[in-house]
């Protein structure tokens, strides 16, 4: 089995090709791959296969073995691959995720994949579509999780994310693992620390449901900008998101967000 190992602001992944639906036993394969010590070590797997919705599809599997419906870093490098790999000719296309179909750009420089911008879509504070127990909506609201109080608003981007602004203390993204199971979510949620530089800069730490921290997070810096807007924090127009493996910029627009940022390749082999 060959494989690809991408990565999206240090976010990374294996990508595997399955146009005649070989892979049965995905999340079984996912939480071996995955491994960092007895397998390739990724932040998730990416499997790519035809659409009859779009023009190729994308199933997502974190390194536990759960799945995403969406990723932000994940499908930019997918749109490099497809791409690349002359699965897809075009640079402006689409893309079947679990969070629906989304619409791809890649941008050129001399003919080499310079970063790719993707359309995210429309979030929600919805607690119907996050989902959350018994609460129509959570928007900045002192929180009590094992002692600590916490501010938070959760959205869904895709997939759930919870923003905690940094604006009396600093916190360690490992507490997002508390915050992630905590019983208010009812199937958990990312968990995005963040610090604002200034009304076009943010800084934003993740912890991702079923990754971990990661050095990126695409739906969290997403998240984190719907937010900060929202709020009031940051202006209109491109919004400059720092995370640990490098910076993506975000636009919150009438008809949703849009991300753009790099997608990298790292190496390629085979599994045995």
């Amino acid at each position: 089995m060959e494989f690809y190992k991408m990565h999206g602001a240090g976010n990374d992944f294996i990508f595997i090709e399955d146009f005649k639906y070989k892979i049965k036993e995905e999340c079984d394969l996912a939480k071996k791959l995955c491994d960092r010590h007895f397998g390739i070590g990724a932040d998730g797997l990416i499997i790519v296969r035809d659409s009859d919705k779009a023009d190729a599809k994308m199933i997502i599997i974190n390194s536990d073995g759960s799945r995403a419906n969406m990723c932000g870093n994940a499908i930019r490098c997918f749109g490099k691959y497809v791409y690349e790999n002359k699965i897809i000719n075009e640079t402006k296309f689409l893309v079947e995720t679990g969070d629906g179909v989304k619409e791809i750009e890649i941008i050129l420089n001399n003919n080499n994949v310079e970063y790719v911008k993707v359309y995210m879509g429309v979030p929600s504070y919805n607690g119907i579509d996050i989902p959350l127990n018994d609460k129509k909506q959570l928007i900045d609201t002192e929180v009590n999780i094992s002692g600590e109080s916490y501010k938070m608003t959760t959205i869904l981007m895709g997939v759930p994310h919870t923003v905690i602004f940094e604006t009396d203390k600093e916190y360690d993204v490992k507490e997002g693992y508390k915050i992630e199971k905590f019983n208010l979510f009812k199937e958990g949620t990312n968990v995005n620390f963040v610090k604002i530089k200034d009304k076009n800069h943010i800084r934003v730490n993740t912890w991702e449901r079923g990754a971990g921290a990661t050095l990126a997070c695409g739906t969290g810096c997403c998240a984190s900008v719907v937010v900060a807007k929202h709020l009031g924090y940051v202006e209109d127009g491109k919004i400059f998101v720092k995370a640990p493996g490098g910076e993506l910029i975000i636009e919150v627009l009438e008809n949703g967000v849009y991300m753009s940022g790099p997608a990298e390749f790292i190496c390629k082999g085979t599994v045995i």
